[in-house]
């Protein structure tokens, strides 16, 4: 028997976001969660859907190393955002 993911309700988005940004001491404010999920977007359907998790966290960590503001987070989503949109499977980048 296999148990069924649990999916988070739109709704409860922002609490979600709001608790993890709690846990890891993180301010909510700093997180632009529209911009997280266009990126997941974008690279799910220009790369491959594994491929939106693993960008998201380069995006965070790129951010992180250059400095942290919604403005590093911004560079960083639309460095990766861009090569996605330009991405082929035969790229050696």
């Amino acid at each position: 028997m296999t148990d069924k993911p649990q999916h988070l309700p739109v709704e409860a988005l922002d609490d979600w976001a709001t608790a993890a940004c709690a846990a890891l001491g993180i301010d909510r404010e700093s997180v632009d969660i529209a911009l997280l999920l266009d990126l997941a977007r974008d690279v799910a359907h220009g790369v491959a859907r594994p491929a939106a998790p693993l960008s998201a966290y380069l995006a965070g960590l790129a951010a992180g190393r250059a400095g942290g503001s919604r403005e590093d987070t911004a560079a960083a989503v639309a460095t990766i955002t861009e090569l996605a949109a330009t991405w082929r499977v035969d790229d050696d980048s």
